[in-house]
């Protein structure tokens, strides 16, 4: 019997502590105040991984993004479809380097 009882505890115990991660709210609080972090509050790490990894790497996207595109342009122009060949290709890159706020995953800026 004892054995039936301390079976029984632990597996109350085990499936209460299995539970809790289901009843966990995550609530994410706009601390500064800042209408362009209204989507995301940012961690630091998160800032710091997205201003010297992230960042460089977008700016070069951007970069060869816009060669690519002035290497396509005469085929795009053919094609009727410059506009969408520089919005992908150039500002799409460039408004994700530029644009986005410091280690938010998306941009805060609201295209008309």
């Amino acid at each position: 019997m004892n054995l039936f009882r301390t079976t029984a505890a632990v597996l109350a115990l085990t499936t209460g502590l299995l539970a809790l991660p289901a009843q966990a709210e995550v609530v994410q609080q706009n601390t500064s105040g800042d209408p362009t972090y209204t989507l995301e509050a940012p961690k630091g790490y998160a800032m710091a991984g997205d201003l010297i990894i992230a960042r460089p790497l977008l700016i070069a996207g951007t970069v060869i993004g816009a060669g690519l595109f002035l290497i396509s342009l005469p085929f795009t122009a053919l094609g009727g479809n410059v506009k969408e060949a520089g919005q992908a290709l150039v500002v799409e890159p460039g408004m994700s380097a530029f644009v986005r706020c410091l280690g938010c995953t998306e941009s805060g800026y609201k295209k008309d």
